[in-house]
């Protein structure tokens, strides 16, 4: 699969389609394979942090989630054809797949009772889908739900701890029982209906980053990260 590099992170060169088919080929694989999905956030706390940045890189698939990842490789001539947003592509898959055949997940992060509600409204929404297993975000021993996981053995297991925690726990627990390991930060919530996407105008031409800080105006010092990330990719042009 051809990728590119954003400051040392490579991200696919594919369109959402053709990461669904390739999510469907990895399903059919008896091994785990790890999703990642940066965003221009991510890229830079990277470069602060070995453990994540060695988990962006040794990722079987990293999606360009982020109008700034897809603006950077534009800027640089990189070729990455369109955005791919985690959300986006873990709904697609569940609604293709339900068009298909049974198949199983399993639900890890979030607060008390967001992996359950998660559960019961995705159970709803897609009748084919069966959730094996779920368990809150706030964790500090693996064996017990490493064990729950392994005996579940689900086609896609779900990682919503938070970035950088759960791309490092997913490559520290590579060996998992699953087919798709997919980590996903606050998708759990949206799927619980504890939080709703931005307006889909918003979402249009790339400003959710402005809604969740609206939302979440704790997210400011973070966000900061943006423009270190515009101006580190203008310096390495």
């Amino acid at each position: 699969m051809d990728t590119v590099e954003i400051l040392g992170i490579p991200f696919a060169k594919i369109t959402q389609e053709e990461a669904l088919n390739t999510l469907e080929i990895f399903l059919l694989r008896e091994k785990n394979h790890v999703i990642v999905t940066p965003n221009p956030e991510g890229v830079m706390q990277a470069q602060r942090n070995p453990a994540f940045f060695d988990a962006l890189t040794t990722a079987d698939l990293s999606l360009a989630d982020g109008t700034g990842i897809l603006l950077a490789s534009k800027f640089r001539n990189l070729g990455l054809p369109q955005r791919v947003r985690g959300v986006d592509t873990i709904f697609a898959l569940l609604k293709r797949l339900n068009s298909k055949r049974d198949f199983t997940a399993y639900f890890l992060g979030g607060t008390p009772g967001t992996a359950e509600n998660a559960k019961a409204c995705m159970e709803e929404k897609y009748p084919r889908l069966t959730v094996v297993g779920f368990h809150h975000g706030f964790f500090s021993a693996d064996d017990e739900i490493l064990a729950e996981i392994n005996a579940a053995r689900p086609d896609i297991l779900l990682v919503c701890t938070g970035m950088p925690r759960a791309e490092i726990w997913a490559t520290t627990n590579r060996n998992v029982n699953a087919h798709l390991t997919m980590c996903l930060g606050g998708t759990l919530d949206l799927m619980a209906g504890n939080v709703t996407l931005a307006p889909a105008f918003l979402r249009k031409i790339g400003l959710e980053w402005l809604w969740r800080l609206i939302r979440q105006p704790q997210r400011f010092w973070r966000m900061m990260d943006i423009p270190r990330f515009v101006w580190r990719v203008v310096l390495k042009r």
